[in-house]
């Protein structure tokens, strides 16, 4: 085999890094049989950023003596980008709303996320996706769009506006990740999880917690069997992210059939077991209905705030309040195809409620 398999991705933050350094160990080996070379470019504004990973990715693949290679490159204009060079996947890593701001640079703006939920990012969460699925419409249109950025709601937003994504990355996957380990299992063939962004945190009611099974019989304690790994720092649960977003990519690419659990498959809201095959993806619920998965699903997501369903993104009680005094024309909820107008909206909201942070007093 000759050719060449090439994964673009978007972004220099920490999921990103990871993936990037989990593909230089995960892709096959060099002289592999029938194993096509997998090319890396890593797309960012900061051309800086990318070329550092590229750089330490390439010596991670010398040592582990894989066929693979990273570039890295400053994400101009997507359209043109895309155009020239034709990736098989594209992974978003990047979004105009960093989860990490509450911790980092608090303000009324995190304040307001805070009293509201996670959800009410969304518009923000979606803006590097948005773009990189309407330029693969525009130029790439054999490319698979896999997203990495609250793809619990992103994913289903980019299909009610007539854009294509396959799957998401991370949440569901991550736990799943957590629990194949603590049941000991080899691979996840086995395993079927369904669970949302929510659920990276234990739910007030474990009775609404993740559902799994194991050769389709429930398995019981999932709580218990995902509290060590819930009380890991964020960053270490990005890794697992990382690592498990890896493996599904040089599987798609091996073209071997692959069971795991993904977010937002087919811009399905929330997260499922999935079987990847021959190209394609289908749900692989044991025990429910695709109906009752979604709706599942859907009332799971509720815990951020948010809900989603016919074109329409709908703010619950809680953020609606929140956002009434300003943004009392969305406080509501907002229709998919005004995205860019509301998406308008927020980064205005969010400027100006950063800049009326109090200055620390001078000593």
């Amino acid at each position: 085999m000759t050719n060449r398999h090439h994964i673009a991705i978007v972004g220099s933050g920490s999921l990103a890094t990871s993936i990037c350094e989990s593909l230089a160990s995960l892709a096959p080996p060099l002289g592999a049989l029938n194993a096509a070379p997998i090319e890396v470019t890593v797309l960012a504004r900061n051309p800086d950023a990318v070329s550092a990973i590229a750089r330490h990715c390439r010596a991670r693949s010398a040592v582990a003596g894989t066929a693979i290679s990273f570039t890295g490159e400053r994400l101009g204009d997507e359209t043109a980008t895309l155009a020239r060079l034709q990736p098989t996947y594209l992974v978003c890593c990047a979004s105009a709303q960093s989860p990490y701001e509450k911790v980092h640079r608090p303000s009324p703006w995190t304040g307001l996320v805070k009293a509201a939920g996670f959800g009410v990012t969304l518009p923000l969460q979606a803006t590097v996706a948005v773009r990189l699925a309407r330029a693969i419409g525009a130029a790439s249109p054999h490319t698979a769009l896999i997203n990495g950025c609250f793809p619990d709601a992103v994913n289903p937003l980019l299909a009610a506006m007539g854009l294509p994504v396959l799957c998401g990355i991370g949440n569901v996957a991550t736990l799943a990740a957590c629990l194949q380990a603590a049941l000991g299992l080899p691979d996840q063939r086995r395993l079927a999880v369904l669970g949302h962004h929510a659920h990276l945190d234990v739910p007030g009611d474990l009775g609404d917690d993740v559902l799994a099974w194991r050769d389709g019989r429930p398995v019981s304690g999932v709580s218990a069997l995902l509290a060590p790994d819930r009380a890991l720092p964020r960053a270490q649960l990005n890794a697992v992210a990382g690592h498990a977003a890896a493996r599904l990519l040089v599987d798609l690419l091996a073209g071997a059939e692959v069971y795991t659990s993904l977010p937002g498959p087919l811009g399905l809201p929330g997260g499922y077991p999935v079987r990847l095959a021959d190209g394609g993806l289908a749900l692989n619920l044991p025990g429910l209905s695709p109906a009752e998965a979604i709706e599942w699903n859907v009332r799971a997501g509720r815990r951020d705030g948010i809900e989603l369903g016919g074109g329409r993104v709908r703010h619950l009680p809680a953020a609606a309040h929140a956002l009434e005094p300003h943004l009392p024309e969305l406080a509501q909820g907002w229709d998919a195809t005004d995205y860019d107008a509301v998406q308008d909206l927020f980064r205005v909201l969010r400027r100006r409620l950063r800049a009326t942070s109090p200055r620390p007093a001078l000593i």
